[in-house]
């Protein structure tokens, strides 16, 4: 079995505060509205009703009938109905709309509602008729006025007249009695004062009324309803002020006159303010949509240009008929004697003399706004019986000329996503190094010799992955032009000299080395980079060819200047020149540097990286057979008198 524990549960709950009042009185609303009508009674039911009777003098009506207006459930109990129905109006009102009760329930409930209910009901379109005819039956009797009541028996008689009290008397006009005088309609002549004459209520001045800086009218009745307001003011403070001599009234005369002559001034200065502004701003939409007064106030003329006319001419080349509003404009033109002589066009009256078809000839219209200015000629002769008969065709306005196409900016849409992917990589990388730097250096406590080299490496590991993120995001900063270079001076060959003397303690454990055809510190090499940037570049570049050399291997190493470069020539290692050309400078997955500056991502991402910052300083490192061609920008004899910051000292 289930039981409907509802309407105890929200009894339960006091009502402490404005907002749960409400909420409790919407709920026992539809708790009680869906009740059935039981005959017999319940104490939690009238619980119920006592409690609404409680929330009903706490909650103001207006809010009680905004809660009956939007009901979760229809109300379907009679006895939930009635007792709303004696409450205000509007909440009776609210109740009755919400009502949804059956026709049993109608007719029993209707004949012991209050009268004003049974009115309110009777606006509903969706009773039964039955119902409706209850309602006509009753209503007989709800729309008769109730009798006068009079406590006092001698004024009930003097309240009743004569012939009342005696219904069989009848009254018959006598013919010799004069007739009655009829009273006299007075008549007010004008006082002068709007206000007085067109009788306005201190309701409606009091709303016309405008400080010392009213908004600019847009109509003359605002006009004369604004004076009005400010002329009834006028005349109350001089009337507060003065006695009731004679001189008070003609100051109002004398006042009506002036605010009538004041009236006209402000409409003549408005209509000129009007007239200046659209001189001014004709051309702007806004002016189009203002509201115009009716005193000869007119919109600016707005002309509106022709673009395309269809004609055709005669056999002398003068248009004799045109199609469209523009057409009685250019009848009459000859095409001949308008031709622009300044445009770059072919010669008009010699193409039609030859019959040749007229392409996009310029031609000059002085005339009507709408056409007046230069049109293009497109036209093709006309032949009938084998003669000449003139010429047909278009004028078009001239198209406006094309700005030359923008360079197009650089794509660094993916660029700028790889280098929000970096960023996010970093952020975990960093942090496991620095927990692996805590436990290796015991920041926190001791850590056995275990963790500690579990964690150096650790380290190390994070270390080379950062610096191949840091390789990354150069490499695709240098690619999109994000990065420039450093600028400066310096000499590339006492920078190259000084890379192979660091790379020897690789290459002769190796039995490897660069065959140099002579010292290159006694060499002179300036080129137009910052030594910083030039010492990374070449480090990159030979660490990485030294690193891919197997023993006993020598590169040949050459240099040389001219064309104003600066050019290094170097033999590929053999593993590197077996490799495809056009795979040379590509990263190949699985591949990890052996060591020096190779990086995490291998030679062909270094050889990569090189590239970039070659052509990111002016130069270009490219593949010539089995052999790598640097080349940078040289510091000329110009540039070397004019400089002051160059130094080459190793």
């Amino acid at each position: 079995m289930h039981f409907d524990d509802r309407l105890a549960t929200v009894l339960r709950l006091p009502p402490s505060g404005d907002g749960l009042a409400r909420i409790q009185f919407r709920q026992l609303v539809d708790i009680l509205g869906r009740a059935p009508n039981a005959r017999e009674p319940s104490e939690t039911v009238d619980a119920g009703f006592t409690r609404l009777q409680e929330l009903g003098r706490q909650i103001p009506t207006a809010d009680r009938a905004r809660l009956l207006r939007a009901p979760l459930q229809a109300m379907t109990n009679p006895r939930l109905l009635a007792w709303l129905a004696q409450a205000e109006p509007d909440v009776a009102c609210a109740a009755i709309r919400a009502a949804r009760l059956d026709d049993e329930d109608w007719l029993a409930l209707i004949p012991a509602l209050p009268v004003r209910a049974r009115g309110i009901l009777r606006h509903r379109r969706d009773l039964p008729p039955r119902v409706e005819a209850l309602l006509e039956r009753l209503g007989v009797g709800d729309r008769a006025l109730p009798p006068a009541t009079y406590e006092d028996d001698a004024v009930a008689t003097a309240a009743v007249p004569d012939f009342v009290s005696a219904p069989d008397l009848e009254f018959e006009p006598d013919p010799e009695a004069p007739l009655p005088e009829e009273p006299r309609a007075s008549f007010n002549a004008p006082t002068g004062n709007i206000a007085v004459d067109q009788d306005m209520s201190d309701d409606v001045l009091e709303l016309l009324g405008m400080d010392t800086a009213p908004p600019a009218p847009t109509s003359l009745s605002d006009w004369a309803k604004a004076r009005a307001a400010q002329q009834h003011k006028d005349l109350q403070l001089k009337a507060a002020n003065a006695d009731h001599s004679g001189d008070g009234r003609s100051g109002g005369a004398n006042s009506g006159e002036a605010g009538i002559g004041a009236i006209v001034r402000r409409i003549e200065e408005f209509r000129k303010a009007r007239a200046m502004q659209g001189a001014v701003g004709a051309s702007a939409n806004a002016d189009a949509n203002a509201p115009r007064l009716p005193l000869g106030d007119t919109a600016p003329i707005t002309v509106r240009l022709a673009l395309a006319i269809d004609f055709t001419t005669d056999v002398h080349g003068r248009i004799a008929w045109a199609d469209g509003p523009y057409a009685s404009s250019v009848i009459g033109l000859s095409l001949p004697a308008a031709q622009d002589g300044g445009a770059n066009t072919q010669d008009l009256a010699v193409a039609m003399r030859q019959r040749l078809p007229l392409r996009a000839v310029r031609i000059a219209v002085a005339g009507a706004p709408a056409v007046s200015g230069t049109w293009q000629v497109d036209a093709i002769a006309r032949f009938e019986g084998g003669g000449f008969i003139g010429y047909c065709g278009r004028l078009r306005r001239p198209s406006p000329p094309m700005a030359p196409p923008s360079a197009p900016a650089a794509d660094t849409a993916e660029a700028d996503r790889m280098r929000e992917v970096l960023h996010e990589l970093r952020t975990p990388a960093n942090a496991i190094q620095v927990a692996a730097e805590i436990i290796q250096q015991q920041l926190y406590g001791p850590a056995p010799h275990e963790y500690r080299a579990l964690a150096a490496a650790i380290a190390g590991d994070c270390a080379h992955i950062l610096a191949g993120f840091e390789e990354l995001d150069r490499l695709v900063k240098l690619e999109t032009g994000a990065l420039p270079l450093d600028e400066g001076e310096c000499d590339l060959a006492r920078v190259l000299a000084q890379t192979v003397v660091r790379l020897r303690t690789w290459t002769e454990p190796r039995g490897s080395s660069f065959a140099l055809a002579s010292d290159p510190s006694a060499a002179s090499l300036p080129v137009r980079v910052a030594r910083a940037e030039v010492e990374r570049l070449i480090w990159r570049l030979f660490a990485a060819l030294a690193s891919s050399t197997a023993p006993g291997e020598a590169l040949e190493l050459g240099w040389s200047s001219g064309a104003g470069m600066a050019c290094i020539t170097v033999a590929l290692p053999s593993v590197l020149a077996a490799r495809d050309p056009d795979t040379l400078f590509e990263a190949v997955a699985g591949e990890r540097g052996q060591s020096l500056a190779t990086g995490m991502f291998g030679i062909g991402f270094t050889l990569r990286l090189a590239v970039a910052e070659a052509a990111a300083a002016g130069g270009m490192l490219q593949r010539i057979d089995n052999a790598l061609h640097l080349s940078l920008p040289a510091l000329t004899t110009v540039n070397a008198d004019n400089s002051t910051s160059a130094t080459f000292s190793p």
